[in-house]
Parts: structure tokens; C-alpha cells; sequence
């Protein structure tokens, strides 16, 4: 794991140096720059050894040094790779690098090598001959890339604050994009929060021609589903030997490291999921497992974890995290975030990655699963809701929302006055906006009492929207699946992850991302996901005999944490620098509500808290004028 930087065109020595240190915590090992002054190209990397710690430094180079590459990620099929690319002819100077393996996957399939991946990747090849840059980033983008266009330099880095150090870019916030944070809880790729810069999407390349400037994106993978009459034919048990054999496969992928490796382990499936299929390779004695609780009961797993830990035999360590910590926390963690982000269960994601730190460099998670399986909420309440919009007026559903604002507000996980209030606000728009609207910590209709000039919610919610009318399966379960694949999983959970774990230098892998999983779940109809109320079924099934009955039968639960009681203790964030187009007054006005009780704004409040602590970094000076 790493962070990349560089840049083509205008630019000094100094600069790529200050663009590097701004991503050391991401690649604390190691360094290194090139720079070609012939077609005026930089290239700077900061390393986290994982991988052939002799042999994997970067900017790493082709035999003739014609072609170079830094690169951030890992590449699970880099052995295969190898043999293939070694067999037509290619030699290798490195042990086992993977990094080694892109260089002459290059020099073999140019702009195709990403379609050859399977791993997580985010990753800038210099053809020096051609003079062109080309960069790529994974199929679900587990691994940031950002890049700026602009008259006289092309730049782009792992992290924003890396990318905002280049003098051609500058530290205007973008209005739109901070709407956007509003509706979705997380900026969504291309969208930035700096006018100029773009999030290089998931599944995408790009082509830099270093001599006419001219840049070319394109998608080289999307996710869609295309469900299998073979997997709807087929029996249960065949079905489940197959996946647990793609799980297997999937896990022993991601055990490869030259450093310690351990794993995430929560109470739910998708964390025992991984556990249960590693031990298959890996003796459990010798696995170290790590979990974060809370001294709230409703939202503490820690107890589920240790017993799941227990029933494996690994070697389990355990954290808590309470309100004095997290408020010590907090504003030094929303600060040093790349990018705004509405989702509180960074900071318990934050704390677990640094705990597990002290003792591994690498952690496999259970992230997609979710989103792969129909494991959200949502997925239960797509029937109702679809009888719910058929059935009811909209004025008595009007009539419902105002009395609903009655309710009490309870402040336990997911507590039942927050999921009534958060399904009659999504039902109160179209099927195409309702899973938008279910996470938004700002429904569409009250945009305008916190926004000047409120985007119209065609242009607001058009990344859903997309998303909405490009699948070819049109029921609302599968496009909900899209939804939360496409969307959710990119911007929102990876992201997270990344961020916490890339600060204090831990490498995170995602087990369910894996490319043949993937394929068999986007084949597989839907009934197999979701039966008769149940989320997860035939991964329920796969697991039958593998883990404790007690994981199977547990309630599911996400990474949440007391946001609700905790905004009530912590003081209000002090004022922030004027934000473009944004009613400050309004944010203090519905803190203040929250804080005497008279409302809960959960959602709105954080999402307001991660905003104005991210603004006021010093790298931003230019938010107090935009």
C-alpha cells in the first residue's frame, strides 16, 4: 500500500517533494521521484513495504526504461500474471513484486492491463517513448486517484491534500459538490470538494498525451447485474459448494504478505465470514483478530466478536471507545480526512485501524458483502414501500410526516422513531430517489434552508439517477443492488476505509471484491440473496456448519456509533470559514435544536462537523473567500 504523485507540464522539483511528504502517513517506508525534463513528466511515490520488501521500489522501470510506473494497491493475481507475461518473453529483475508485474503488463496490453487485475490498484504508467501517461483505478475503487486538468500542468495523486500542494490548483470549494455531500453523505466520483479537481471513477482510465495535453476517460468495467438461468437452475448445495469454493479462493488471495497480517472481526457475517475461510489456510492459533466496542449496549458488538474469536481459537485483541475519547479524537481526525464525509463509524473505524496496527501491517475486512448480498435495511422495506407510494395519498402522507415529528427521539442503533422518520422521507420522492434519500443526512425539500441557490433535484441526485436508469435488470431490488454497489460502496465505504486505515499506515483488504466472486454474485439472481425476508441467504447458507449459529441468527447491525447522545455532550464546532453558498446560521440554528432535544438531526449535524473541520485546515485558506 502507497501513495502516487506527479505531475506533467509547469511545475518545480519542490513542489513534487511537498506533494509527496503530503502522503507519507499513506507510505512511510520508502521514497521515490523521477523527473523527465524531455516531456517535463514527475512521478513521486511514498511506499508501505507489504510486498518484496528487496525488490518493490518505485518508480519502478522496464528493462530499457521506457516505461515506468508508481503504483498503490495490491494484485492478488500478480503470480499468474507473471508466469504468462515471463512465458511470451518478458524478464524480471524482482523477487516477486507485483508492482513489477503491471510494468510489463503494460508493455503486453497497454490500455487493456486493467481488465488483467484482479486486486485493488490505483496506479500511473509513464511510456516514455510515446510520451503519454496513463493512469487506472480498481473495478470498485477501494484505491483513491484524483487529477486536475488545467492549461499548463496535468496533475494527480493518491489524496487531495496532496494534489491541492501543486501551484496550478486551486483551493476554491466547490458549491456543487458540497450540495452533493448534503444529499449523499459522501461526494460522489467525478465530483470533489475543490472546483477543477475530479475523482478518477471506479472501473476507469485515463490516457495523458504529454506533447497535446489532451486527456481521454473511459470506463473499462461497470458493475451491472446479469443474473445466469444456469444459477437460477441450479440446486442449493451446488450453489454453495461453489461459493464457498469462490470464498476460499478469495481469502487465500489475500493472505499473501511479506508482514504481519490479521483480521477484522465484528460480531456479523461478513467479518466471520473471512475468519472462517482463512482458517481454512492459515492455522487460527496463528491469526490475530481485532474488534472495537462501545460502552453503549445497543451499538457494542465486541462481545459477539470475542465469542466468535473464541470459537475459532485466534489470537483476539479487543478496544473500546467512549465519548472523552472520541471527542479528543474527533477534530484532529475530521481535519487530516481527505475529503469530507458524513459517516460516523470512521472514527471506531479510525481506532480499530490504529489498534490493530501496533500489531499487524495488514487487516483483511468483510467489506461488500453488503452490498453484494442485499444485507442493508433497504432491501426489507423495497415491497412496503412500493405498496406504501401505490396505496397512500400524498396527503395523508404529508399528514404522517407531521406527526411523525412527534415521535421521541431515541438514541440507540437504529432506534425505531429514526427508521419510521428516514422511510416516509425517501417514499415522499420517486422509487429512482429512494435509497438516495434514505442515507441523505439533507432530504431534497429542506436543501433550501441551508443552501443559497439549491440545486434542482434532477442535478442534485443525477449520479443516482444514472445509475438508476443504466441497469438492465429494472426491479427495485437490482437496482437498489446497483445502488449500493456503484455508489455507496465506492464513495462512501472504501473510502472510509481507506482514509482510516492509510493514516496510520495499515493496508486494508476487501475479501468480497474479489474479481470471481464478484462475477458469480452478478450473475446470481436475486432470490438467492434475498428469500422471504431473509438478507444474505445463500452466503447464510454457505456458512451453515462454518461459524456459530449464534452469527446467523444475530440481527444485523453496521459499524454505528452513538452520534445522537454524543452531539448532545459535544460542544458545537466553532464557526467556520464562509463557505460557498452555505446558510451557516441555519447548521448553528438545527445544532442548537438538536442539542436542547427539541429535534434529531443525526446525520446533518455530522455531516456538518466533518464539513467545517475539513475546511478550516490550513491547506485551505482560500475557503474563508470563495
Amino acid at each position: 500500500m502507497c501513495g502516487i504523485t506527479g505531475f506533467v507540464g509547469a511545475g518545480r522539483q519542490s513542489d513534487l517533494t511537498a506533494m509527496s511528504a503530503a502522503l507519507r502517513h499513506r507510505g512511510p517506508d520508502g521514497h521515490g521521484s523521477y523527473t523527465d525534463e524531455r516531456n517535463a513528466v514527475s512521478l513521486g511515490h511514498e511506499r508501505l513495504v507489504v510486498i518484496d520488501p528487496a525488490g518493490g521500489h518505485q518508480p519502478m522501470w522496464n528493462e530499457d526504461r521506457s516505461v515506468a510506473v508508481v503504483f498503490n494497491g495490491e494484485i492478488y493475481n500478480a503470480a499468474e500474471l507473471r508466469n504468462e507475461l515471463a512465458g511470451r518473453g518478458h524478464r524480471f529483475t524482482s523477487d516477486h513484486s507485483d508492482t513489477e508485474v503491471l510494468v510489463h503488463g503494460f508493455e503486453q496490453w497497454g490500455r487493456d492491463l486493467p481488465l488483467r487485475l484482479n486486486g485493488m490498484f490505483a496506479f500511473a504508467v509513464y511510456d516514455a517513448g510515446a510520451g503519454r501517461l496513463f493512469l487506472a483505478r480498481d473495478r470498485f475503487g477501494e484505491k483513491p486517484l484524483y487529477y486536475f486538468a488545467g492549461a499548463d500542468a496535468f496533475v494527480f495523486a493518491s489524496e487531495l491534500s496532496a494534489i491541492r500542494r501543486h501551484p496550478a490548483v486551486g483551493g476554491t470549494l466547490d458549491p456543487k459538490s458540497i450540495q452533493k455531500l448534503f444529499a449523499y453523505g459522501y461526494i460522489p466520483a467525478p465530483w470533489t470538494a475543490l472546483s477543477g479537481v475530479r475523482k478518477l471513477p471506479a472501473g476507469s482510465r485515463l490516457e495523458y498525451d504529454c506533447r497535446s495535453k489532451q486527456v481521454t476517460e473511459s470506463r473499462y468495467w461497470t458493475f451491472h447485474l446479469e443474473p445466469d438461468d444456469r444459477l437460477a437452475s441450479a440446486s442449493e448445495a451446488a450453489l454453495v459448494e461453489e461459493l464457498r469454493a469462490l470464498l476460499s479462493s478469495a481469502v487465500r488471495r489475500r493472505l499473501i504478505s511479506d508482514v504481519p497480517l490479521g483480521l477484522f472481526l465484528s460480531g456479523g457475517i461478513d467479518s466471520a465470514t473471512t475468519l472462517a475461510f482463512a482458517a481454512q489456510h492459515v492455522p487460527p492459533s496463528e491469526l490475530s483478530t481485532f474488534t472495537v466496542g462501545f460502552v453503549e449496549p445497543s451499538y457494542d458488538e465486541s462481545g459477539a466478536a470475542a465469542r466468535v474469536a473464541r470459537s475459532f481459537g485466534t489470537k483476539h485483541w479487543s478496544t473500546r471507545l467512549e465519548l472523552e475519547a472520541a471527542a479528543s479524537l474527533l477534530p484532529g481526525l475530521l481535519r487530516r480526512l481527505d475529503e469530507p464525509l458524513a459517516d460516523p463509524s470512521l472514527l471506531p473505524t479510525y481506532l480499530l485501524c490504529r489498534f490493530s496496527r501496533e500489531t499487524v501491517t495488514v487487516a483483511l475486512s468483510g467489506d461488500g458483502g453488503d452490498e453484494l448480498f442485499a444485507g442493508y435495511d433497504p432491501f426489507l422495506a423495497l415491497k412496503p414501500a412500493r405498496a406504501y407510494a401505490r396505496a397512500v395519498p400524498d396527503a395523508v402522507h404529508a399528514l404522517m410526516r407531521r406527526a411523525v415529528c412527534f415521535l421521541p427521539h431515541g438514541t440507540g442503533y437504529m432506534s425505531w422513531d429514526f427508521r419510521v422518520r428516514r422511510t416516509l422521507a425517501g417514499l415522499s420522492y420517486p422509487p429512482k430517489l429512494w435509497n438516495a434519500v434514505w442515507l441523505a443526512p439533507l432530504e431534497p425539500q429542506d436543501m433550501g434552508t441551508f443552501f443559497e441557490d439549491p440545486l434542482p433535484v434532477e442535478e442534485l441526485y443525477e449520479d443516482a439517477i444514472a445509475v438508476w436508469n443504466a441497469g438492465t435488470e429494472r426491479d427495485l431490488c437490482s437496482r437498489t443492488l446497483e445502488f449500493f454497489t456503484s455508489l455507496y460502496l465506492q464513495n462512501d465505504i472504501l473510502a472510509k476505509v481507506d482514509r482510516a486505515s492509510m493514516m496510520v499506515s495499515l493496508e486494508s483488504r476487501a475479501v468480497f471484491l474479489d474479481n470471481d466472486l464478484v462475477e458469480f454474485c452478478r450473475r446470481l439472481p436475486n432470490e438467492w440473496k434475498l428469500r422471504r425476508g431473509v438478507r444474505k441467504y445463500l452466503l447464510r447458507r454457505a456458512l451453515d456448519g462454518l461459524v456459530p449459529r449464534e452469527v446467523l441468527a444475530r440481527r444485523k447491525q453496521g459499524f454505528g456509533v452513538p452520534v445522537v447522545s454524543w452531539l448532545r455532550q459535544l460542544p458545537a464546532p466553532p464557526d467556520p470559514p464562509d463557505l460557498p453558498g452555505v446558510k451557516a446560521s441555519a447548521f448553528r440554528q438545527a445544532w442548537q435544536d438538536h442539542q436542547r432535544g427539541h429535534t434529531e438531526e443525526r446525520l446533518l449535524l455530522w455531516t456538518w462537523l466533518s464539513l467545517t473541520q475539513w475546511a478550516a485546515r490550513p491547506e485551505f485558506p482560500e475557503a474563508a473567500t470563495a
